[in-house]
């Protein structure tokens, strides 16, 4: 199978490169609208604000505007407007979905240089700590968790990825031995995460790595079940649900941490 060739403009790039991802409907359209966003920047336009950002037409840009040598201080100028109106989180998770995209189009030669290179999400008030202390996530590894958590959360931890891109994750997407996905080579984990992806999967090649407790509906996709247990995808809510619950006792709030902050201490670790 060859690869497409290299497409001249942004928007089709970007299509290429979501009919790469096994996401969601609801991610899939997170990702055309974070990296429509980015398409503004480019050609030094503000985007709309609100909701009409999600509608909105992106404006035609070339791909060789991203190996053009003002194209990394148009994309920080975009980045300090979006932090002075969107939630630190947004922010982190709309770069990170940019930087996703470039490591993908680079590798396949459709662009050259990284207009991300050095570039940090803004830093989250301390009024609203997001990120866990380096005790607090030695405590959540020594959980007596179960093995789909203890994975879901090093996995998370290590590589830094957006929850909804762990969660999308299929047995095959994963590369065991060199500790990467394929076709992302910005997606990699470290030795814990390399001890407990092989217990999980446990022979398993196909399907969600990250499986739910029951059986998938008779309507739910191929892709988010598993054709060896019948069981689906886990969601990101029960993920969340589940990190919360086993966290409660550690969490001074008694609410319970959340899988964001977990990341977070990942980033900065």
């Amino acid at each position: 199978m060859t690869s497409p060739p290299a497409p001249v403009e942004y928007a089709v790039a970007v299509e290429h490169y979501l009919a790469a991802l096994r996401l969601s409907e609801a991610s899939r359209r997170v990702y055309r609208i974070a990296l429509a966003t980015w398409a503004w920047a480019l050609v030094a336009r503000t985007p709309p604000d609100g909701k009409g950002r999600r509608g909105a037409a992106a404006p035609i840009v070339p791909m060789a505007l991203l190996d053009a040598s003002g194209a990394a201080e148009r994309l920080e100028d975009a980045l300090a407007r979006r932090a002075a109106t969107a939630d630190p989180r947004t922010v982190s998770r709309e770069l990170s979905i940019l930087r996703g995209a470039i490591s993908w189009w680079r590798m396949r030669g459709w662009i050259d240089a990284d207009p991300l290179d050095g570039l940090r999400p803004p830093a989250t008030p301390s009024s609203a700590p997001s990120t866990l202390t380096p005790g607090q996530v030695t405590e959540v590894f020594a959980l007596p968790a179960p093995l789909r958590e203890q994975t879901c959360w090093r996995l998370l931890y290590e590589t830094t990825a957006p929850i909804e891109r762990v969660l999308a994750l299929n047995a095959d997407d994963l590369d065991l031995i060199r500790r990467r996905v394929r076709g992302e080579p910005g997606i990699r984990w470290r030795a814990g995460s390399g001890r407990l992806l092989p217990l999980l999967l446990a022979g398993r090649t196909t399907g969600p790595v990250f499986l739910a407790s029951r059986r998938a509906a008779a309507s739910t996709a191929a892709r988010d079940r598993c054709p060896v247990t019948g069981r689906g995808r886990l969601s990101y809510r029960q993920a969340a649900e589940l990190f919360a619950a086993a966290t409660r006792h550690l969490d001074p709030a008694g609410r319970g941490w959340t899988l964001r902050r977990l990341r977070a201490a990942g980033a900065s670790a």
